[in-house]
């Protein structure tokens, strides 16, 4: 589990082609502190460490995740935002974040507010019902909260220091992004469906 809230930085140095999966190495200053079966958040995919050094540690992208992701997009050089994993102790400043992504969404549009900025995104069908105005979303692994909502699309306000301490000042108009919904709405629909059909 994770809270959203990004603290790390990683760079991808290196992508080799594995058949249908891609074994990704990134270099990051949390490298020395990682270990082996370690779960790490990637711009909101979890991925599990399979080698480290010092400087750099290796994942596995698989099909699946590659499929449903912008991971399929990165390129060497690609600033990634990272995550490790929460534990009982950990202040859970953002919200509930599985490291499951469940939408890719399009950047539309950005404003810079001179001192803040306005994040539009498209809005995936499937996510209408899973978002509220005020709500949160992880968006790229990052804990937001939902400003603005309309039929087909999303905006959050980026604070400045966001914006400077993860890939959001890397984001340009047309990109893709990984969406993560909140848990508990993801419940309460499969609920809500479960009694419908009872």
């Amino acid at each position: 589990m994770f809270t959203g809230i990004v603290r790390h930085i990683g760079k991808v140095a290196e992508i080799t082609d594995l058949g249908t999966s891609k074994k990704i190495k990134l270099t990051a200053d949390l490298s020395k502190n990682l270990q082996v079966d370690q779960s790490v958040c990637h711009d909101g995919v979890c991925l599990t460490v399979e080698e480290t050094s010092p400087e750099s540690y290796s994942v596995t992208a698989v099909k699946e995740t590659l499929d449903k992701s912008n991971l399929r997009s990165w390129k060497v050089g690609t600033r990634v935002n990272l995550e490790i994993s929460a534990t009982p102790t950990t202040l859970l400043d953002g919200h509930i974040v599985q490291g499951h992504v469940d939408d890719v969404a399009k950047l539309l549009k950005i404003e810079d507010l001179d001192g803040s900025w306005y994040f539009t995104f498209q809005l995936p069908k499937p996510g209408k019902s899973l978002v509220v105005p005020k709500g949160s979303i992880a968006v790229n692994g990052v804990s937001l909260t939902i400003a603005d909502l309309k039929e087909d699309t999303f905006t959050v306000a980026i604070i400045p220091y966001t914006y400077e301490n993860t890939g959001f000042k890397d984001l340009e108009e047309g990109q893709l992004v990984n969406l993560e919904y909140d848990v508990i709405g993801k419940y309460v629909q499969r609920q809500m469906g479960a009694a419908v059909d009872a």
